[in-house]
């Protein structure tokens, strides 16, 4: 077995994998502070729960956004485990796909996993949504090449900045309103943070396929908050809320070699 971990601004998404299929998976709270000894204990509580013994997993695979805790992963995970450790974007860590950005470095390991996954599952060209404390679209183009995309503010993100910025505006959770017109301010504020992240979305979606000159390639949802407004998303092909994880589980499998299968 392997362990994977998405190590994000918000949380940490675990996961077990035996080859590719799911075996157990948890989130941990991602934090600056956190010391080495703080993660093992939390990584070796959450295995004690799933009974699965530490000296049973071959091998580590890491994609993080967060680089200020990257060596406490590193550090709790090789104390804890005694396996070998891998980030994605480390040298010897092949990914099997080409990038096209300007600047390949730059690619945050999280949206490079999540287009090798989709590319796994959906072929080429696909697009990749992914909400999360950032929205950002992904797109791996019709030869199979990560192409770039965009980023934008995550919709929760948005609403604590406007309340932190206007003195008169409360915080309020995101949540779907029926009505566009709010009655209140928490309900306009609902309103607008929920149907303006939703029109967003819709019309950047129908932008990118005039773009790609082809309406008809499929769109993936992923993140934390994609469920909250996947209703509501036109054009949506499927939601794989794991694709991080089932995206690292192929490149361990692959890095970790085929004992890391049986």
């Amino acid at each position: 077995m392997n362990l994977l971990m998405d190590v994000g601004n918000t949380d940490i998404a675990c996961g077990i994998y035996r080859g590719t299929v799911m075996v157990a998976k948890w989130r941990l709270r991602s934090q600056r502070r956190m010391t080495a000894d703080e993660l093992r204990w939390q990584l070796f509580g959450q295995l004690q729960m799933h009974q699965i013994a530490a000296d049973g997993i071959r091998g580590v695979m890491v994609a993080s956004v967060v680089p200020a805790i990257d060596g406490v992963v590193d550090q709790a995970c090789s104390k804890l485990i005694a396996a070998p450790v891998a980030m994605v974007g480390e040298h010897g860590v092949r990914t099997g796909m080409a990038i096209d950005y300007l600047h390949p470095r730059e690619v945050g390991a999280d949206r490079l996993v999540n287009a090798i996954a989709a590319r796994h599952v959906y072929g080429a060209p696909v697009i990749i949504l992914d909400c999360g404390t950032a929205t950002t679209f992904d797109i791996v183009t019709a030869n199979g090449h990560y192409a770039g995309g965009l980023i934008l503010p995550g919709v929760e993100m948005a609403l604590e900045s406007l309340a932190q910025r206007a003195a008169r505006l409360p915080e309020v959770s995101l949540e779907r309103t029926e009505c566009l017109i709010g009655r209140d301010t928490v309900s306009a504020m609902q309103s607008g943070s929920y149907w303006g992240a939703v029109e967003a979305i819709n019309g950047l979606i129908h932008r990118l396929h005039h773009e790609l000159q082809d309406a008809t390639v499929p769109v993936i949802a992923t993140g934390g908050l994609a469920g909250v407004l996947s209703d509501d998303i036109k054009g949506l092909t499927a939601m794989e809320p794991n694709l991080t994880l089932d995206g690292l589980a192929l490149l361990a499998t692959e890095h970790f070699g085929a004992s890391a299968c049986k």
